[in-house]
C-alpha cells in the first residue's frame, strides 16, 4: 500500500513541477552572461555581464546590468588593449513564445553609460609612437535579441545579439556582440 501512496505522490509531484508558471510579475532574476564582440576580427575580444531583471506584465521584463568588455586592437607586433566598463539599464519586450513562457523570443532597448580606457592609459608606447586616442566616459544606447528557454522553473538559458551605440569614444561607436547567458529566477 506505501507503494502506491508513494507513486501517486511522486506523480503528482511531477504534474505540478510541469505546470509551473514561469515570467511572474515582480519577480526578479539574476543573469550572468559572456560572449564575444562580432567586429572585423574575431578572436580575443570579449565580455562578461551581470545583470538583475525584474518582470512586468505578459512576459516584458526591466534590465539592470553592469559589463566589462576587454579587446585588442593590433600595432606592429604589439596588442593594444582597450577596456570598457559600463552600466545599462532598460526594458525588454516579449515578441514570440509558447503559452507557458517556455521558450520565448525578446527585443530589449537600454541606455548606456561608462568608462574606456586605451593602453590602460598609458600613451606613449615602446617605439615612440603616442597613442592619439584617449580615456572616455562614454554614453549611448543598445538593444539586444535574445532567445530564452526555461532549463528548469528557477534556470533560464539565454543565447542573445547585441549591439551599442556609443558616443564619447574615439574608436568603434557601433559595437555589435554575441553570447551566452545563465539566469537564475527568485
Amino acid at each position: 500500500m506505501k507503494k502506491y501512496i508513494y507513486t501517486v505522490m511522486l506523480i503528482f509531484m511531477a504534474i505540478t513541477v510541469t505546470q509551473a508558471q514561469r515570467m511572474l510579475p515582480k519577480q526578479k532574476g539574476l543573469e550572468v552572461s559572456t560572449g564575444i564582440l562580432s567586429d572585423d576580427k574575431i578572436g580575443n575580444d570579449y565580455y562578461i555581464n551581470i545583470g538583475m531583471t525584474v518582470n512586468g506584465k505578459n512576459g516584458n521584463y526591466q534590465i539592470w546590468a553592469l559589463e566589462y568588455t576587454h579587446q585588442y586592437h593590433d600595432y606592429k607586433d604589439l596588442r593594444i588593449p582597450q577596456e570598457t566598463y559600463s552600466a545599462e539599464g532598460g526594458y525588454s519586450f516579449f515578441l514570440l513564445g509558447d503559452a507557458r513562457k517556455n521558450i520565448t523570443l525578446n527585443f530589449g532597448i537600454t541606455g548606456v553609460v561608462g568608462y574606456e580606457t586605451i593602453n590602460r592609459g598609458e600613451a606613449m608606447l615602446y617605439d615612440g609612437a603616442q597613442i592619439l586616442s584617449e580615456d572616455n566616459f562614454i554614453y549611448g544606447t543598445g538593444g539586444r535579441l535574445t532567445f530564452e528557454t526555461y532549463l528548469s522553473d528557477r534556470f533560464v538559458l539565454v543565447l542573445q545579439g547585441r549591439t551599442k551605440v556609443l558616443w564619447g569614444t574615439d574608436l568603434q561607436q557601433f559595437r555589435p556582440s554575441a553570447g551566452l547567458g545563465l539566469r537564475f529566477n527568485f
